[in-house]
């Protein structure tokens, strides 16, 4: 298989480069931290409407990976199970979400805004199932040493691209009539997830030599309290990435603070994208090769930081120019969380259990992910943004000191496989 990976490695590099960098670029355009939110703000004047969209996303993107885990290591290859979830649950919803606010944000506001509230949990959904599978053939295709800089380089691509598509995102917003501006921006972002799935199913993909024998569903969850108790480096990695995860539920309020202090044009939410995601796209390279030779838990704890810097500077912001700099710290932010937040997973695991350790995390997390929005929404609405802004600051500061001195770096730490739990035989399957 080594042989075998290391024939294939630059076909495997540019072609899932074309996917994440095309999805990312696609991602870019209807940002869930600043076009998502003023779609939202459009179609209602909820603060925890806004909340809502990280929160569907969510629990819709994590819930689901425990049980897409326990298929996805029973697979000898992942890649035609996640090119058919990938493509129609995952890409397919915002080509709908387009139609949907084309047909109805004018006329009928709230089916829109359901609309809209389904189509993103459904393509989240679809994320979320193929997710486990996705990762373990990304894991077989690319060794561990050119992880970091494969996602520092297809994402920073990605957002690159971005920046140029942030100016289009401007005289769209500014020139084209509400809702076709918003409605243009999913239908193009539609065509750039096109692409991105062409190149996932460019993928050379070798047999897994260890596939698991298939266990019913209920033997595979008695496993999971054992990961925890006796994984005991991963316990604490989950404890603080919850708490570090817990202060982002104030990024999609960035955008709706901004406008609403500073009444933002189409061109200055063009500007604010920009920064964001120029920013994702230089630190996506310096923070791959970063994770690369230094780690990964240097890059997630370097993420929480940024976080609450940015709340910082948005609590003194006076002014757009001095709103900039929170914009870019949400960006450096982003873009460390997105290169090693899975990375850093595959770490803990045995070649054989990545889709178990991923799909207990991300599930593990839910609470923190749903709930943690619609508490920054119920915030800004009684308090105001200032108010949620010093709150998340200071769970930032905690999450930080969590994961940088309480965890250890578990590439130190020779991985132990998953303890089996015996069946019993007198439990019906």
């Amino acid at each position: 298989m080594d042989t075998f990976v290391q024939t294939n490695l630059r076909w495997n590099f540019a072609v899932n480069l074309i996917d994440i960098s095309f999805i990312t670029l696609a991602m870019s355009l209807i940002s869930r931290e600043t076009i998502m939110p003023l779609l939202v703000s459009n179609l209602t004047d909820s603060k925890i409407a806004v909340g809502f969209i990280p929160a569907i996303f969510s629990i819709a993107f994590y819930l689901p990976q425990l049980f897409a885990a326990n298929r996805a290591e029973r697979m000898k290859r992942q890649l035609p199970f996640v090119m058919v979830i990938g493509g129609l649950v995952e890409r397919v919803p915002y080509l709908l979400i387009a139609l949907a606010v084309l047909l109805f944000a004018q006329d009928n506001p709230i089916l829109a805004l359901v609309l809209f509230f389904f189509f993103t949990g459904m393509g989240a959904f679809g994320a979320g199932v193929a997710t486990p599978a996705w990762f373990t053939m990304i894991g077989k295709v690319l060794p561990v040493h050119r992880r970091g800089i494969f996602f520092g380089v297809s994402e920073g691509l990605g957002t690159l691209m971005g920046i140029l598509g942030a100016i289009v995102v401007g005289v769209i917003l500014e020139q084209v009539a509400y809702p076709m501006n918003f409605a243009t921006l999913f239908f193009i972002a539609s065509i750039f997830m096109g692409v991105s799935w062409i190149g996932l199913g460019l993928n050379r993909e070798p047999e897994s030599p260890i596939v698991k024998k298939q266990i019913p569903q209920w033997h595979y969850f008695k496993q999971l309290p054992v990961i925890l108790r006796d994984h005991h480096n991963y316990r604490r990695f989950i404890i603080a990435y919850s708490v570090s995860r817990l202060s982002a539920m104030a990024i999609g309020f960035y955008i709706v603070f901004g406008d609403e202090t500073f009444n933002l044009s189409g061109a200055d939410v063009g500007i604010l994208t920009a920064v964001l995601i120029g920013s994702q796209s230089v630190m996506q390279v310096v923070l791959g090769w970063l994770g690369d030779k230094r780690g990964h838990k240097l890059n997630l704890t370097i993420s929480v930081i940024a976080l609450a810097m940015a709340g910082l500077v948005a609590v003194n912001a006076t002014n757009l120019t001095t709103l900039l700099p929170a914009f870019m710290l949400l960006g450096i932010s982003i873009a460390s969380d997105n290169i090693s937040k899975f990375s850093i997973i595959l770490e803990f695991a045995v070649p054989q259990d990545p889709p178990t350790f991923i799909g207990l995390t991300n599930t593990l997390l839910v609470p923190v992910t749903f709930l943690g929005p619609i508490l920054a929404g119920l915030m800004v609405t009684s308090f105001g943004f200032h108010i949620m802004f010093m709150i998340t600051i200071g769970i930032g500061i905690v999450g930080s000191l969590l994961m940088a001195f309480w965890v250890n770096e578990p590439r130190q730490i020779v991985p132990q496989p998953i303890a089996v739990v015996a069946i019993d035989a007198n439990t019906d399957n």
